[in-house]
C-alpha cells in the first residue's frame, strides 16, 4: 500500500477508501465494456446467421418458380427492415468476394463523438469492427456469404456514452463518499483524543490519570492496558519515593553519627594538640627559645585544622531546621558562605511568602536542597554571585471553589525555591555528581519537581517547586512531632 508523511489518520484512511473506490469503478466500467462487446459480437453473429437463411429461402424461392424476377436474390431489404439499427451493415457477397448488395443504417444524430485516446485505447482493446460471416448455400452449394458488422465509429460512441455514465456517477458518488467515510472515521476515532489526553497526564506525571469505558473492541483493549499502566506506575512510584525517604532519613542519620564522631574524636584530639602546644610554647620560653616558631606552627595548624573540622561538621549536621525554622537556617547558610567566601563570591536571599507551619520534613529537605545547590553554585560554577530565592505561593490551579477535589485543596500551597548564578555550566552536573543525585531524589521523595535553566546573570539557574498540604492546627501538631522523631 501506500506509505504517506506524518498526517492525519482519518486523511489517510479516506484517501485509501477513495483510491480503492476508484479502482472498483474502474473494474465495474472495464467489465461493463466488455459485456457490451460480448453482446455486440454475440448480435451480429445473430443476425449474420439470420440473413444467410434469408438468402437461402429466397434462392429456394426462385427455384420453384420457371420464371423468377432477377430482384428475388439477393432481397437484403427484409432483413434492414426488421434487424436494423444505427451503424448497423450487412451485405451479401459472392465466392469471388464481391459485394452484390449491402444496407448499413447511419449513426444516430446528436451523437456526441468521443475523445480520440477513448476511442483508440477502445479499438485496440476490442476491434469494434470486426465481421460475423454466415455462408450462404443452396443444394449442396455455396452460393456467397452472409457478413453483418457494426460501424466501428458508432459502436465507440455508444461505449464512450455508458463509460461518460458511470464516470458521472463516480464524480459524484466518490466525493460523497469520502466525505461519509471521513465524518465516520472521525466518529469512530474520537475516543483517541482521550487517549492522547491521558497520556499527556501520564507524561505530566498525574498517575491518576484513567481512560473511560469504549464502544470498540480494540480501544477498550488500549484502555486496560493504559489504566492497568497506570495503576502500576503510581504504586511503583509511592514505592520509590517512600524508600527514597527511608534512605535519605538514613543518610542523615549517618551524616549527624559522623559529625558526633568527628566533634568527640577528632575535635578533642585538635584541642589536645592546642593544649600541648601552649604548653610546649611555655616551656620552649624558658628552656629553648629556638622552638617558639615550631610551637606556634603546631598551633596554628591546630587552629586551622579546627576551622576545617567545624565548616565540615556545619555540612554534616546543619542547624536545627525544626528549631530555628527554615528561613533562620536559609539566612544562617547564606551569611556562613558570605563569611568564608569574603567577597570572592557575593550570596544574596530573597524571601517571599509564609514559611510558618512548614512540615518538618518538607523544611530538613528543602534546607538540604538549597545547601547543595549553592555549595555546587560556588565551587564547581566558579561564580562570582549566587542568588538564592524562596518563595511560598498558592499553587497554579488550585483555587477551591467548594468543589474542588480533595487532592486539589490538599496542594494548595507550594514552595519554589531557585538558586541563579553568574558561573560555568559546562560541565557542573558530571563535577557535582552525587550532589546532583541526591537533590534529585530528595524532591522526588517531596512529590516535587527540579528543572535547569538558563540563568539570569549568565551561568544556570536550578528551579526546584514543592507541594505543600494546607496548614490545618490539628496537622500543625502532628508536622512537629514528626519532625521531631525525624530530627531524632
Amino acid at each position: 500500500m501506500w506509505r504517506f508523511a506524518k498526517g492525519d489518520l482519518k486523511y489517510r484512511l479516506t484517501l485509501r477508501v477513495s483510491a480503492i473506490s476508484a479502482v472498483c469503478f474502474a473494474a465495474i466500467s472495464a467489465y461493463f465494456l466488455v459485456d457490451a462487446d460480448r453482446s455486440v459480437h454475440a448480435r451480429i453473429d445473430k443476425i449474420a446467421e439470420i440473413t444467410a437463411k434469408t438468402l437461402e429461402m429466397q434462392q429456394s424461392k426462385t427455384s420453384w418458380v420457371s420464371t423468377p424476377r432477377r430482384d428475388w436474390f439477393p432481397d437484403l431489404g427484409v432483413v434492414a427492415t426488421s434487424l436494423m439499427t444505427p451503424g448497423l451493415c450487412i451485405a451479401y457477397r459472392t465466392t469471388s468476394g464481391d459485394v452484390v448488395q449491402q444496407y448499413c443504417g447511419g449513426a444516430e444524430a446528436g451523437a456526441s463523438h468521443p475523445p480520440r485516446i477513448f476511442a483508440a485505447f477502445y479499438q485496440s482493446l476490442f476491434d469494434p469492427g470486426r465481421q460475423a460471416v454466415r455462408p450462404v448455400v443452396f443444394g449442396g452449394t455455396t452460393l456467397g456469404e452472409a457478413a453483418a458488422w457494426i460501424d466501428p465509429a458508432v459502436l465507440t460512441a455508444n461505449a464512450w456514452h455508458e463509460a461518460g455514465r458511470l464516470i458521472a456517477a463516480l464524480a459524484l458518488a466518490l466525493p460523497l463518499l469520502c466525505a461519509l467515510v471521513y465524518a465516520a472515521l472521525a466518529r469512530a476515532l474520537r475516543p483517541t483524543q482521550l487517549i492522547r489526553g491521558g497520556l499527556e497526564r501520564i507524561a505530566a506525571n498525574d498517575l491518576a490519570a484513567r481512560l473511560p469505558p469504549f464502544d470498540l473492541a480494540e480501544l477498550s483493549a488500549i484502555r486496560d492496558v493504559f489504566n492497568q499502566l497506570a495503576e502500576n506506575l503510581a504504586t511503583a512510584l509511592s514505592e520509590r519515593n517512600e524508600l527514597t525517604r527511608r534512605l535519605i532519613a538514613l543518610q542523615d542519620e549517618e551524616r549527624q553519627h559522623l559529625a558526633r564522631e568527628l566533634h568527640d574524636e577528632f575535635g578533642q584530639s585538635l584541642a589536645a594538640i592546642r593544649a600541648l602546644a601552649a604548653s610546649a610554647r611555655a616551656s620552649a620560653a624558658q628552656d629553648s627559645p629556638a622552638l617558639l616558631a615550631e610551637c606556634d606552627s603546631i598551633a596554628r595548624t591546630a587552629t586551622g585544622m579546627m576551622e576545617t573540622l567545624r565548616g565540615a561538621l556545619f555540612r554534616l549536621r546543619p542547624p536545627d531546621v525544626e528549631e530555628l525554622g527554615l528561613v533562620a537556617s536559609v539566612e544562617g547558610l547564606i551569611a556562613g558562605w558570605n563569611g568564608r567566601c569574603r567577597g570572592q563570591t557575593v550570596f544574596e536571599l530573597r524571601l517571599s511568602g509564609d514559611f510558618e507551619s512548614l512540615p518538618a520534613t518538607v523544611g530538613a529537605n528543602l534546607y538540604r536542597v538549597a545547601q547543595e545547590a549553592v555549595t555546587n553554585a560556588a565551587k564547581h560554577a566558579e561564580a562570582t554571585r549566587v542568588v538564592l530565592q524562596l518563595s511560598m505561593r498558592a499553587a497554579q490551579g488550585s483555587v477551591d471553589h467548594g468543589h474542588a477535589s480533595e487532592h486539589v485543596r490538599e496542594h494548595a500551597r507550594e514552595i519554589e525555591l531557585i538558586v541563579d548564578d553568574d558561573g560555568r555550566a559546562a560541565d557542573r552536573a558530571a563535577k557535582s555528581g552525587m550532589g546532583l543525585l541526591g537533590m534529585r531524589e530528595r524532591v522526588a521523595a517531596l512529590d516535587g519537581r527540579m528543572t535547569f535553566t538558563a540563568g539570569a546573570h549568565g551561568g544556570s539557574a536550578l528551579r526546584v517547586i514543592i507541594p505543600v498540604a494546607a496548614p490545618s492546627p490539628a496537622r500543625t501538631e502532628d508536622d512537629h512531632r514528626a519532625g521531631a522523631e525525624y530530627a531524632a
